[in-house]
């Protein structure tokens, strides 16, 4: 496990690390993307990610970033 991982680890583990949550509509659900050890690199990334959501054809999509602790499951 590199640093920049294993800070990620220790900052998601204390509730530090940032999230994205997803929700979309069709299908109806939400997707956590991270974490990451800071806002701007969370935004930096999330372009690609919604990009990829986008040209699976997914409908509408809303996002919010969130700092929190999370585990698996990331997509419900």
């Amino acid at each position: 496990m590199g640093p920049i991982r294993a800070f990620r680890s220790i900052g998601n583990s204390f509730g530090l690390a940032w999230w994205a949550r997803i929700e979309t509509n069709n299908p109806a659900t939400t997707y956590w993307f991270g974490p990451f050890l800071t806002k701007r690199s969370l935004k930096a990334k999330m372009k690609l990610f919604l990009n990829d959501l986008s040209g699976e054809g997914i409908g509408s999509i809303n996002h919010s970033y969130v700092r929190c602790r999370r585990v698996e499951p990331l997509t419900f």
